[in-house]
């Protein structure tokens, strides 16, 4: 079984800063795309960022600019980096994986538990 760990989140005033960690462990062969995802009250669940495992990224375009996505394959560890965040980026964050757990199988969708962000104005 494959698990996500999200630390990281916290309150904040806008404009500050914060890093998210989401760290992969279990039995696993490769992990392919990371990514972060976010979910405010009364919205869907919506793209933040991705990496792929060439760490080629993707953004949001609302963060662009302000968010950056990395990740450090031998931690099995994706990390967003959020400066300059504003009332409207409040929202659980999710960190997902995509993973292939042993060598021939099929890629799996992994899915941390979530982190709060709050940005006060």
């Amino acid at each position: 079984q494959v698990h996500l760990v999200e630390s990281g989140g916290g309150l904040v005033q806008a404009g500050g800063s914060l890093r998210l960690s989401c760290a992969a462990s279990g039995s696993m062969f490769s992990i392919k795309n990371m990514g972060w995802y976010r979910q405010a009250p009364g919205n869907q669940r919506e793209l933040v960022a991705t990496i792929t495992n060439g760490e080629s990224t993707n953004y949001a375009d609302s963060v662009k600019g302000r968010f950056t996505i990395s990740r450090d394959n031998y931690k099995n560890t994706v990390y967003l980096r959020m400066n300059s965040l504003k009332p409207e980026d409040t929202a659980v964050y999710y960190c997902n994986a995509e993973v292939i757990v042993t060598l021939g199988s099929g890629m799996d969708d992994y899915w941390g538990q979530g982190t709060q962000v709050t940005v006060s104005s």
